[in-house]
């Protein structure tokens, strides 16, 4: 009896699974290689993310031949305004992040990428006008019910993890609206943000106080920050061209997981009975959320199949 062939969408998706997974867990080992950066500064950490990253993707885009996109949208400056806005927007994510991985917050950053779907359905609503089945607005009270019981409990406010949250959301509700891939559109947001970069540099490097070209290892470090940028972000990509939206949906939750248990294991830090509380509430909502995605998937397969 012959073995019966692996047809050639059976093939795509099992390499977007496989790209999906490198990317996500990429992600969400972040904090392993963040926390190597002993003693230097977040800010300084993203400004060389910024310069290296853009540097790293000049050779790719040279490489793959996608310079097109990129010249279209660099010859009409009007249409940059949401590009810039996207570039502030990653910049205070990513610059956020290495910071919580400094001051050992990695908890309150898987907090916030567990709370970014239900973030961005949030803004769906109030900014977009989308409507809101029963389940998700159930999912994102319990979200807010989480931060609340935070606020009053601990006495104070997540404020790593919400900034995130909204940061990362917001950046997908204007990236929705700017016509570039993910490897384009992250070339020009870079390209955007090196004059500033180059200009810190350079005052840090004036004022004695840059660790570039201090030592090897902390220099070599920097340079990595931004291919690691970039890798994911490519895998990222070749997933979603192979898979559907709901499958990257269940898969993004392999990030934040990861750091959760980095957190944890690694970098011991303490989970009180509130924070539990927290992610609990936070989970729920997750869970509802994707029920709530997975039961409408089919109704919208039917009604297209009508069309």
């Amino acid at each position: 009896m012959s073995a019966t062939p692996v047809s050639l969408p059976d093939r795509e998706a099992t390499k977007g699974v496989a790209f999906g997974l490198g990317a996500y867990i990429a992600w969400g080992c972040f904090p392993l290689f963040f926390a190597l950066f002993d003693g230097v500064p977040a800010f300084e950490i993203l400004i060389h993310r910024v310069l290296w990253s853009c540097l790293f993707l000049v050779g790719l885009v040279t490489l793959l031949g996608r310079w097109g996109p990129i010249r279209d949208a660099l010859g009409e400056p009007r249409r940059l305004g949401r590009v810039l806005g996207c570039a502030v927007l990653i910049a205070i994510n990513w610059g956020l992040y290495i910071y919580a991985v400094e001051t050992r917050h990695v908890l309150q950053a898987s907090l916030g990428y567990f709370m970014t779907p239900l973030v961005n359905v949030a803004l769906g609503m109030l900014v977009l006008r989308e409507s809101m089945h029963r389940l998700q607005a159930v999912a994102v009270a319990l979200a807010a019910l989480a931060i609340l019981i935070q606020l009053v409990l601990l006495g104070e406010l997540p404020w790593i993890s919400l900034g995130l949250a909204f940061s990362f959301g917001t950046y997908g509700l204007l990236r929705k609206q700017v016509p570039l891939d993910g490897l384009s559109g992250l070339f020009v947001e870079t390209l955007l943000l090196l004059p500033l970069a180059l200009l810190t540099l350079a005052w840090l490097s004036q004022a004695g106080l840059s660790h570039f070209l201090g030592g090897a290892e902390v220099t070599l470090l920097l340079v990595a920050s931004g291919v690691i940028t970039a890798l994911p972000l490519l895998a990222f990509a070749g997933a979603a061209r192979r898979l559907r939206l709901a499958t990257l949906g269940f898969l993004m939750y392999i990030n934040p997981s990861i750091q959760f248990l980095i957190a944890l294991m690694v970098f011991r830090e303490p989970l009180s009975m509130v924070q539990l509380a927290t992610f609990l509430l936070i989970w729920a909502g997750l869970a509802l959320y994707s029920w709530s995605a997975w039961r409408s998937r089919p109704r919208r397969a039917s009604v297209a199949a009508t069309d």
